[in-house]
């Protein structure tokens, strides 16, 4: 019986040394589900949209879509997407913030929408520099005329940005605290904390922001669950609002280019 016991556990033993080095080599697979285009022309999705290139510190050639605003002064929005698809998924947020007098940035992370590159959390911080440099030093809009705006994994993107470049204004919509934290939601039976790679510490960096800052989510969101969306709003350094759409689950558009989380950019864009 006792041998019996011992083999046992030594085969439980094995299949678990077994699944945490699969989940060690191929988690970035998990974490990021790029849609790698082909993106179409962005004049012939977006009304006056046109194409742009960004330029990485390591050498990275990044397609986005530059939607100017009515008038020069315009602000403009930086749009972090989340780890699915690629900008041509945005592209009802960018006309909504298109009608409400915003400038847009919509670009795709590397790996994401024909780009070159693996996405990881250093790549993410270089392409991100990268969106924001380009308006400002190509398009021309000053630091202070900017709103970051993330989605998902995009709120660790732009408040890591922020804590670099404070803007006028951040809205995260569905941030988690930081990503062991909403993974272990999702595997609950693996020591995420201990394996995870990338880290994205968006409660600890929210902290250190003296930014208005606004946190919207969906009251259905199952793959951020919302109490760490709460978690994040209160951890913000200066809170500007918590808005809370009742029945939205996370991928639902109402969550993508609704009424609520439009205002919510426009209420912290500068006038």
């Amino acid at each position: 019986m006792l041998r019996r016991l011992l083999r046992t556990a030594l085969v439980l033993g094995l299949v678990c040394a077994v699944l945490v080095g699969l989940l060690w080599a191929f988690q970035r697979r998990l974490v990021y589900l790029p849609d790698d285009g082909p993106v179409p022309a962005a004049a012939t999705v977006l009304d006056g949209g046109r194409d742009v290139v960004l330029t990485t510190a390591d050498g990275l050639r990044l397609g986005a879509w530059f939607l100017p605003g009515p008038s020069p002064d315009a602000p403009a929005v930086l749009v972090a997407a989340g780890n699915g698809g690629n900008r041509e998924h945005r592209a009802l947020l960018a006309r909504a913030l298109g009608r409400a007098g915003l400038a847009v940035l919509l670009f795709d992370y590397r790996g994401y929408g024909g780009n070159p590159g693996s996405p990881d959390e250093a790549g993410l911080g270089l392409d991100v520099r990268a969106a924001r440099a380009w308006l400002v030093e190509e398009a021309g809009v000053p630091q202070e005329r900017l709103v970051y705006l993330g989605e998902s994994l995009g709120c660790a993107v732009v408040t890591a940005l922020a804590v670099e470049h404070p803007p006028a204004g951040l809205v995260l919509r569905s941030p988690f605290v930081d990503l062991a934290a909403v993974g272990s939601e999702h595997y609950p039976f693996l020591p995420v904390r201990l394996l995870l790679r990338d880290r994205y510490p968006v409660a600890e960096q929210v902290a250190r922001l003296d930014v208005p800052t606004t946190v919207v989510l969906g009251t259905a969101d199952t793959i951020v669950p919302p109490a760490q969306s709460r978690r994040v709003a209160a951890a913000a350094g200066r809170l500007h609002a918590l808005v809370e759409v009742p029945g939205a689950g996370h991928n639902d558009l109402v969550l993508l280019d609704g009424e609520e989380l439009v205002q919510a950019v426009v209420d912290v864009a500068p006038r």
